[in-house]
């Protein structure tokens, strides 16, 4: 079971840093088979590197700090 707290405390300690690109992230839902659903805002929501940054920076650091993490996707 995927503790949602302890993704939640994950993503808030990354915030920061998409802040200082002028982007940030929010957390949508977490699901039992590990999926984490995230919408990324301002300038992340329109970059066109927003899929890099959500898949080879936000989900390789839930990832590594959370194992029952399967994967993040981003919600629409």
């Amino acid at each position: 079971m995927l503790d949602v707290e302890k993704v939640k405390r994950a993503i808030e300690s990354i915030r920061p840093q998409l802040q200082a690109d002028g982007g940030d992230i929010e957390f949508i839902r977490a699901e039992d088979d590990g999926k984490v659903y995230v919408k990324l805002h301002g300038a992340c929501g329109s970059c066109p590197m927003a899929l890099m940054t959500l898949k080879e920076g936000v989900e390789v650091f839930l990832k590594e700090n959370i194992p029952e993490v399967t994967s993040v996707e981003q919600e629409f």
